[in-house]
């Protein structure tokens, strides 16, 4: 029998971190895949669906749009004091780690959920304090009501605002990942730091196994 050597030690130590490293991410991975598979499944309400809106330089956009990168979409509103850019500073920091570990991949979404007071240019303005990459979207009343519908976002807008009357939006707080077949993953909520938001996304980006637009 040969002896247990240095070397010997050394290999049977690697093997069992290799294995544990294995067993680890296949483990972290078919979780993934039940999170995802759990959004599909029978009796659930559908997140996500045909849309058409307006992008923050007038020009229309839809769903199909969307499709062919990873989507990121966020809900909120320009006036919005302090939840929303605090939201979008970390939307910022997690397009750059996407980026930075995937290429071109993500595809960022802004969209009002006050179409009253956020047109295309007031959305422009506010979107550049952020990131370039972000696209806003706003609409008419009833089409920016359709897209929360769809998307299961609490919407509080009234539909008829007379010239410098004063509301309030109420809105839900999360970053929708849709895949790029516009398919709903999952939620990332306020819990999650730009890091560990960027990891929940750029691990979906590694398991998918369909095509992608990387231009």
């Amino acid at each position: 029998m040969e002896p247990f050597t240095a070397a010997s030690a050394v290999i049977f130590v690697g093997c069992g971190v290799g294995l544990w490293y294995y067993f680890t991410a296949e483990k972290a991975r078919l979780n993934r895949k039940r999170v995802r598979d759990a959004s599909k499944g029978t009796g659930k309400p559908r997140i996500g669906g045909e849309y058409a809106l307006v992008d923050q330089d007038g020009k229309q956009f839809t769903s199909d749009d969307m499709r062919g990168k990873f989507a990121l979409i966020y809900f909120g509103f320009t006036h919005c004091p302090d939840i929303c850019p605090d939201e979008l500073d970390k939307m910022a920091r997690i397009i750059d780690l996407v980026k930075s570990k995937r290429g071109l991949v993500l595809r960022p979404l802004f969209i009002t959920c006050d179409p009253n007071r956020d047109s295309p240019p007031v959305v422009k303005t506010y979107l550049s304090e952020f990131h370039k990459d972000i696209i806003g979207l706003t609409g008419t009343w009833e089409q920016v009501k359709d897209v929360c519908k769809k998307y299961r976002v609490y919407f509080s807008t009234p539909p008829h605002v007379k010239p410098g009357q004063d509301y309030l939006v109420d809105h839900s707080i999360y970053f929708y990942l849709m895949d790029p077949d516009g398919e709903f993953i999952e939620v990332i909520g306020r819990e999650h730091s730009a890091n560990r938001g960027a990891k929940v996304i750029t691990d979906h980006i590694g398991d998918w196994e369909g095509s992608i637009d990387r231009s």
